[in-house]
């Protein structure tokens, strides 16, 4: 048993790992060598084709009840198409470390929602805690990146923000799906519908792609995107959560800045700033005051 936990810590934190690292990943391919949308459509096509592979190894129930379809569909919607479509975006405009700190707004959104849908209690620590991660995002978004690295700031910023709200939503949407199905079964029909709906918008992009303009980097770049920071990191997670549980496996979304700022500094020579350490220092504050009562064992916390 102990070694079971052991595996499944060790997993989850792999998971992290391929998340945040993936951040330098894609922004090593996009947009020199290939568009957004495009990462986005070999991502989804790399991992779904493996996730129904998982059934044939280990069968067990393979359709859901017509009364969950809409609720997949938005989950798909929410935790898929949106969440992935604007976080690879947002990415390839703005800088690693950026991008890795503001997606640990979720949290924070977490709580929002928690307190507007399942109305839950606004205690003062959530409130004050709401306020500090608030404010870190802001000055995060004001700050001017020194790297060279963020082509539109601003707007890959925004599109961070609405890549964790998007996922908060997918949060809460998705705890009553893992409660009546296995979580692996859940992820393979949300990627089945999020695929069909992101295809529209992914396919013209990869046609496009001139694959004759990447080298090795660009293609253990883009293998690490799929494989590593969707399949497996999905996998991982999802293995954790049978273990240890929901909110263990949420705590460990705040090891991902970390990665991805080490990753960065390493091969995209992305600088810290005291502008950066400030905003960290209050989401991170802030993340905490509004978990301290955690709300994610009524949630779930799937990771992107």
């Amino acid at each position: 048993m102990q070694s079971n936990k052991l595996k499944a810590h060790a997993a989850v934190l792999s998971a992290n790992f391929f998340f945040g690292a993936a951040v330098s990943a894609v922004k090593h391919l996009s947009p020199a060598v290939m568009a957004p949308f495009a990462i986005n459509g070999i991502r989804v096509l790399t991992a779904l084709p493996l996730f129904w592979l998982l059934y044939a190894f280990k069968p067990g129930r393979s359709g859901i009840d017509k009364s969950d379809i809409i609720r997949f569909i938005g989950c798909a919607l929410s935790g898929v198409v949106v969440n992935q479509l604007f976080f690879i975006k947002g990415v390839s405009l703005t800088s690693p470390i950026h991008a890795s700190l503001l997606a640990l707004t979720t949290p924070v959104m977490i709580t929002i929602l928690a307190v507007w849908i399942l109305h839950e209690k606004l205690t003062l620590n959530k409130t004050f805690g709401l306020l500090l991660g608030i404010s870190g995002a802001v000055v995060l978004i004001l700050s001017k990146d020194l790297s060279g690295t963020a082509s539109n700031q601003l707007l890959g910023d925004t599109f961070i923000i609405v890549n964790a709200i998007a996922y908060s939503f997918y949060l809460v949407w998705v705890r009553p799906l893992m409660l009546r199905y296995s979580p692996v079964h859940v992820i393979r029909w949300v990627f089945t519908f999020g695929t069909v709906m992101m295809m529209p918008f992914c396919w013209q992009p990869m046609m496009a792609t001139d694959w004759s303009a990447f080298n090795n980097t660009h293609y253990f770049a883009l293998a690490f995107a799929a494989l590593g920071a969707t399949f497996f990191a999905y996998l991982f997670n999802v293995y954790g959560i049978a273990i240890l549980g929901s909110s263990v496996v949420g705590a460990y979304i705040y090891t991902q800045p970390v990665f991805a700022t080490v990753v960065a500094m390493i091969l995209m020579g992305e600088q810290l700033s005291i502008a950066k350490l400030l905003a960290a220092a209050l989401i991170f504050a802030g993340v905490y005051l509004v978990n301290k009562k955690p709300v994610s064992d009524r949630l779930g916390v799937v990771e992107e």
